[in-house]
This record gives C-alpha cells, structure tokens and sequence, in this order.
C-alpha cells in the first residue's frame, strides 16, 4: 500500500513540475531556470520516497566550469539524486525513449536535454555534436556511460562516445558514484524502499593528456576510478 501512495505522488508530482518545467522554459536563459524546477521536482521525488542522500566531495567541482560527468547507472532513482543533489547547471545526455513519455519527454527536451538514439549511428553523431556545442557554451553534461541501468548491480562495460565528447569538447570528466540506489529502487521492480544513498564526486580527470588516440585509456581510468569506489562502498555497506 505505502509503494502505491508514493508512486501516485511520483506522477502527480512529475505532471505538475513537467508542466512548470515547459512553462519555465520560455523564460531565463539558456534553459537554466528550467533547470532549476527541474531541480525542485527532483527533490520533491526523494522527500516523498524517503530517500536520504548525502553528498561528498562537492569540493572537487567547481560550479562555474563545463564537466563532463560521467555516473554509474544502478537505477531509476539515479536520476532525480543527479537532479536534486548535484546542485550544479547541466544537460542530460539520455537515451531517446525517455522523450517518448508523454510531458515527461517533452519537459526534457526543453531544460536542454540531448536525446541518444543509439539505433541510428547518424542520430546519434548529431546529439553528440548538440552537446558538444551545449559544452562550449558553458554548461556541464551528465553520462551514464553504461548506457542502461546495470542488471545484476555490477558496473557494465562504458561506451565510447562520452569519451569522444570530452575529448573533443577539450572539457575534464568528473567521476560520480552513486551508493545504494538500487537498494531503494531496482531495476525492473515498482516498489520503492526509503533508505540512505550516497552521491560520491571525485576528482576532475583533465582529457587533453590523452588526445583522440587515448580515449580507450581514459575510459579504462575513469572506470578503474568508478568501479573501485563502487566497490568500496559495497564493502563498507
């Protein structure tokens, strides 16, 4: 019964600051006061869901400059902790089903988010060209870079475009590990357990050392860095 109330919360919520999210995107610029609605449902979500999240690392980051963050995907609460908790301007880089939903999609689309049709290579290069340009203009992306959430809570092998990106945008990649959401939401399952998630930033990894020649090591680093802190975490839970 409590998964049925916070599940109807959940859409009455995203309904109503989708449509505030629409609305604020034809005002502000750059899509940033959109942005900041967004930032509102997001916290909204969690305070019903019962989900605590506790931030480290925020130090690392500095707000006024373009990343590329890049975050290991265990669920589909990932998404409103990025948005509530991160507490810096950005641009989802996200898979194009999600701008099916009805509203949802559309109040996406708006904030500046960057559909990837990963069926259509041809698709697929403009949005990368899309963010690069959202890039150079100032503001940060976020990748999960898995692609998809994980299906057994291990960390899946990362694609290469967001590599690509950073590299070409000339912008450092920012780590993020997110700690116990698929406790609170797994994959494939409605229900929604409130409890404690922890959003990790690590340190910037500057890409203009690696060139277009080294986007294969810089993704085995910034791997290495995601999975032992996942692991750490696991261990320490």
């Amino acid at each position: 019964m409590q998964t049925v109330f916070i599940i109807a919360w959940i859409i009455l919520l995203t309904a109503f600051y989708s449509t505030a999210v629409i609305i604020a995107s034809f005002f502000g610029k750059h899509g940033n006061l959109a942005h900041n609605v967004a930032n509102l449902w997001a916290k909204a979500l969690l305070l019903v869901s019962g989900i605590r999240v506790k931030a480290i690392g925020k130090s690392n980051i500095d707000p006024s400059r373009p990343y590329v963050y890049m975050c290991n995907h265990q669920s589909n609460a990932d998404i409103p902790v990025l948005m509530g908790c991160l507490n810096v301007q950005f641009r989802w880089l996200a898979k194009a089903e999600l701008f099916r939903i009805p509203l949802f999609g559309y109040a996406m689309k708006r904030t500046g988010a960057v559909s990837i049709d990963r069926s259509d290579s041809r698709a697929g290069l403009r949005s990368f060209k899309q963010a690069a340009r959202t890039i150079r203009d100032g503001t940060s992306v976020v990748i999960f870079p898995e692609g998809t959430r994980s299906m057994d809570g291990n960390i899946s092998p990362f694609k290469m475009g967001g590599f690509v990106l950073a590299i070409e945008a000339g912008v450092p990649i920012v780590p993020i590990i997110l700690h116990g959401t698929r406790a609170v939401m797994p994959k494939k399952h409605l229900a929604i357990t409130p409890g404690d998630v922890v959003l990790e930033i690590r340190p910037p990894i500057e890409t203009a050392i690696y060139g277009r020649k080294g986007k294969a090591r810089l993704s085995e680093d910034v791997r290495t860095v995601i999975c032992t802190s996942f692991e750490e975490g696991r261990r320490q839970a």
